[in-house]
């Protein structure tokens, strides 16, 4: 048990600090000048942003979040 809690305890690490500079990757969710008068510009930008990077940054934080809080959980049970 005490070699699956170091492997955990290794994996937990690891995701905090690949989430913490994948955060830090991420751009503000400002809209720019548009935001002030309550414009929205739909353009191929903001119909495609899934498939950018910025998209592929947030789908892979969402991924992290939840092998964070796993992580989290499995290494705060008493099984250990």
């Amino acid at each position: 048990m005490a070699v699956l809690k170091t492997v955990i305890t290794i994996l937990f690490i690891a995701v905090c600090v690949i989430l913490t500079i994948i955060i830090l990757f991420q751009e503000g969710n400002s809209a720019g000048l548009g935001s002030l008068a309550g414009q929205r510009i739909e353009s191929y930008w903001t119909k495609h942003k899934s498939r950018s990077r910025e998209g592929v940054l947030v789908r892979v934080t969402s991924a992290l979040v939840v092998a964070f809080f796993v992580l989290a959980a499995l290494l705060n049970t008493a099984l250990f």
